[in-house]
């Protein structure tokens, strides 16, 4: 196996890893604001929230960027918690330069939750920019299957079952709400 493919799986791996699931919750809550016809919003959303997880994981794997991980461990569920606020509020942005750009704040975030687990790896590495790649795209097939399988699931409920895909966005997001908080709560102490 190739040092690309290796570090292509480690990420996909990664991402769709049930121990990481607060980043399955962010994806999903992420896509529980749109319908089924906002397929390329979504994606566009999803790429944002790589393109920002993807430079925060370089500049700290460099050494360039420092953050304790104990902030970054309350301010993921803090993203998720934020994300599924304004799923439930009745507005909408109407700028959806604003939503992408949000992401992809919130996608520096998530990247450097990543980053003491790839600095980990890449220690042993003498050229950092082909895992680096490998591992965010990686990262990215991991989402865009979470999303697929999210797509699945709301085409079924709100096609085959009648859901309202209203009832869908509020169900989802007031789970990822709920999860959330427990998680502040519990990363709280170590910030605070």
């Amino acid at each position: 196996m190739s040092l690309f493919e290796m570090y292509l799986k480690l990420g996909f791996k990664h991402i769709i890893d049930i121990h990481a699931y607060d980043h399955i919750v962010f994806v999903l809550v992420l896509c529980a604001g749109y319908y089924l016809n906002h397929f390329k919003k979504v994606l566009i959303l999803i790429t944002a929230f790589t393109i920002g997880h993807s430079v925060t994981l370089a500049l700290s794997t460099l050494n360039i960027v420092n953050v304790s991980s104990d902030l970054i461990e309350f301010l993921i569920p803090a993203t998720i918690c934020v994300t599924a606020i304004a799923n439930i509020l009745p507005f909408k942005a109407k700028n959806n330069r604003i939503v992408y750009i949000l992401t992809l704040f919130f996608g520096l975030i998530h990247g450097l939750g990543f980053s003491n687990y790839l600095k980990e790896l890449l220690g042993r590495e003498s050229n950092i920019l082909t895992p680096l790649l490998a591992f965010n795209i990686g990262l990215e097939l991991g989402q865009i299957l979470i999303l697929a399988i999210y797509l699945a699931l709301l085409f079924i409920t709100v096609q085959l079952f009648r859901v309202k895909n209203d009832f869908w966005r509020t169900f989802v997001s007031g789970m990822a709400f709920g999860i959330s908080v427990i998680l502040m709560i519990e990363k709280a102490p170590a910030v605070f």
